[in-house]
């Protein structure tokens, strides 16, 4: 079953997060990085095809025997929707329509978010500002696992079935760690949703149904693209707290891959990230970054000194401010 992992608790530190810091440096030295913090409006059109994909897939799997749609979820769909979720991440940046329409955006989103079958686009957003801005942040940063988390899942079997289950765990943290009033538009979000599953039993039945669920489950669980879960910021390394990936499949999920540079530049969309890497170079080449997502699930599961504690934590000071 593998042997218990020696930590015990977070890393706790007692710093501001780096990457503040950095932006402000690398804009002095290179202002000219401030003309990528624009909208991405080509990421309009790759959902908008994102979303005919699945709709095509649900008529397709309609009569195939369950083996092959379970089959297809875990091939086509499980890609189609944790990519999709990636391009809500997108989103939830006002990278599609930009700050200046920032409710297009929310509208895309829950349009994006339906051939997920489950609602999530407007809650990620919420918290999505708040593991920016306090990251790591005891009580707000909800990408922080629970202590539960850290102290039960300790062995190797036991991180195995932790990665399988992170939609579960990445669904409930946010009830555990940092509850919220429900909002009209998680609301809206929620029966636009339940409106869209509905439709999907009616036109084609049970496996379409499944399909769409199964996919957006598995592809946010045991699988490669999930290697980004554990990649931005467990601490393989001690001191760094985010790391970045630069291999192929970042062109499945908008560059997310390229983390230290979002983390630094957080309002310049995806597809330029990379530009961001290639002028401001002097400070990416040497961070600790990966090439491969499958080694790191790999490598987090069999390495003891890895666990769900493998995470910065920071106690807040001052007025906290979320969404």
């Amino acid at each position: 079953m593998g042997n218990t992992v020696a930590r015990e608790d977070f890393e706790w530190v007692y710093t501001d997060q780096p990457h503040a810091d950095r932006r402000k440096e690398i804009l002095a030295k290179h202002p000219e990085i401030k003309a990528l913090m624009k909208p991405d409006y080509n990421l309009i059109w790759v959902v908008v095809l994102m979303v005919t994909a699945q709709l095509t897939a649900f008529y397709l799997v309609r009569d195939l025997d369950w083996k092959w749609v379970v089959f297809w979820a875990y091939v086509f769909g499980s890609c189609i929707s944790h990519s999709m979720t990636l391009a809500i991440h997108e989103i939830s940046h006002n990278s599609a329509f930009g700050n200046g329409r920032a409710m297009w955006n929310r509208w895309f989103g829950i349009f994006a978010n339906l051939p997920l079958g489950l609602p999530y686009s407007i809650s990620f957003k919420r918290y999505h500002m708040d593991h920016h801005r306090y990251l790591g942040g005891d009580g707000i940063d909800v990408d922080i696992p629970t202590n539960f988390e850290g102290w039960f899942f300790c062995t190797r079997f036991r991180k195995f079935i932790w990665i399988v289950l992170q939609p579960f765990f990445y669904a409930i943290r946010p009830l555990c760690i940092n509850p919220k009033p429900i909002t009209r538009l998680e609301i809206i979000n929620l029966l636009a949703q339940l409106s869209f599953d509905i439709v999907i039993y009616y036109l084609w039945g049970a496996k379409s149904l499944f399909y769409m669920l199964a996919g957006s489950v598995l592809g946010l669980g045991l699988h490669p693209i999930s290697g980004h879960f554990i990649a931005e910021h467990y601490m393989f390394l001690k001191g760094h707290e985010t790391y970045s990936y630069y291999g192929p499949l970042n062109l499945l999920t908008f560059n997310v891959g390229y983390h230290n540079e979002h983390h630094d530049f957080p309002n310049i969309p995806g597809k330029s990230l990379p530009l961001v890497k290639k002028i401001a170079a002097e400070y990416y080449d040497n961070l600790p970054q990966y090439n491969s997502w499958i080694k790191v699930l790999y490598d987090f599961v069999m390495d003891d000194t890895i666990s769900p504690y493998s995470r910065m934590k920071r106690q807040l000071k001052g007025e906290v401010k979320q969404d």
